[in-house]
């Protein structure tokens, strides 16, 4: 492993996020439905290799992508494994939000990134379409008891193929749209993005060296951890409980409780949301990449000055009992997430 000095690894940290801040930039200038660019519903960073954790993200997306955007990738390195044909210029798109997180509006695009022939990592993005088919204008169907009358579901598909667009596969995303001016404009406001992060990272990598940066980006990582390790040294151990409730799903009257018991011990914690109601038929259920991202949000806030690295959440143990609201399986619909990732983070704070 290459050394790195403290100031060499603080100027790379500054110069990585500002690739992905770039990228943010670049996307919310070009998109053309205003959720992406007013509301910065998006998000871009850079990924492991092997794992997808996060090593790099925008400041400027929405949190939740923070650390639903690992799943995504690892989601791609899975279907590239068992395909067996990446290469450089793939790129992939899906919006199945089971695998990848949040919900179907939520459209990403994952791009390996080789140096020298080699995959060196992940570049990423995702930005919250207009319009994706299903039942109702806009895809919030408050009604839909599965997801196939929420969006179009569009699993992991090679939307490029070594650098060329598959337009076969833009005009099966285009047909399951209302506003298919809008989708191209978002869609290929995302392809800028990545191509200018291919650029950035090119760039960097020509002045420092693939063994200077990857040793940067797994310093990073462990100082992540360190980090958080430090902080959760400093409070008292013991295990605390919280709990609070959905008022219904929009199809059934009852409550929906969310619990947590959060559980230091030295420099570990644990998040155990056992006793959370179980999948419902409404569309407040969130997949489990999402429950463990809504969890890393929380603790982001609490601990705001830790980078958005998954190294973070290394000393921490988020526990999601299976069959439950946080867990929820293909197809039960996830239109709503917004209002159960809220609640997830109040009980985490309250326990705090």
């Amino acid at each position: 492993m290459t050394e790195i000095d403290p100031i060499t690894l603080a100027v790379l940290s500054g110069r990585m996020e500002q690739i992905a801040d770039e990228m943010d930039a670049t996307l919310f200038r070009a998109a053309f439905n205003p959720i992406i660019a007013e509301a910065h519903d998006a998000s871009h960073g850079i990924y492991h290799a092997q794992t997808g954790d996060t090593l790099v993200q925008g400041k400027s997306g929405l949190p939740i992508f923070v650390g639903v955007m690992a799943f995504a990738v690892q989601a791609v390195i899975e279907k590239a494994a068992a395909d067996g044909d990446l290469e450089d210029g793939d790129i992939y798109a899906f919006n199945d939000a089971h695998i990848g997180g949040t919900h179907l509006s939520d459209m990403r695009l994952v791009q390996p990134y080789f140096r020298d022939g080699e995959l060196f990592c992940y570049l990423a993005s995702v930005g919250h379409w207009h319009d994706v088919g299903g039942a109702v204008p806009g895809n919030y169907n408050p009604a839909a008891t599965d997801v196939f009358q929420e969006a179009f579901v569009l699993p992991p598909v090679k939307l490029a193929r070594k650098g060329v667009v598959q337009q076969d596969i833009v005009d099966i995303m285009l047909r399951n749209t209302r506003l298919p001016l809008s989708a191209q404009g978002d869609l290929n406001g995302q392809l800028g993005a990545l191509e200018l992060g291919v650029k950035r990272l090119d760039a960097l990598l020509d002045e420092y060296g693939a063994d200077t940066i990857r040793a940067a980006l797994g310093a990073l990582s462990d100082r992540a951890e360190t980090l958080m390790q430090a902080e959760l040294s400093a409070l008292p151990d013991g295990r605390w409980e919280a709990e609070d409730s959905l008022d219904n799903d929009g199809i059934s009257p009852e409550a929906l409780p969310i619990h947590v018991a959060l559980e230091i011990a030295g420099d570990r914690m644990v998040l155990d949301f056992a006793g959370t109601a179980p999948q419902c038929a409404g569309p407040v259920n969130i997949a489990r990449p999402t429950a463990v991202a809504t969890a890393y949000v929380a603790i982001k806030h609490i601990f705001a000055g830790l980078p958005a690295n998954s190294g973070v959440m290394r000393p921490i143990e988020v526990r999601i009992p299976d069959d439950s609201l946080l867990s929820a399986e293909f197809p039960a619909p996830t239109g709503g997430y917004t209002e159960t990732i809220l609640r997830m983070i109040d009980v985490i704070f309250s326990a705090m």
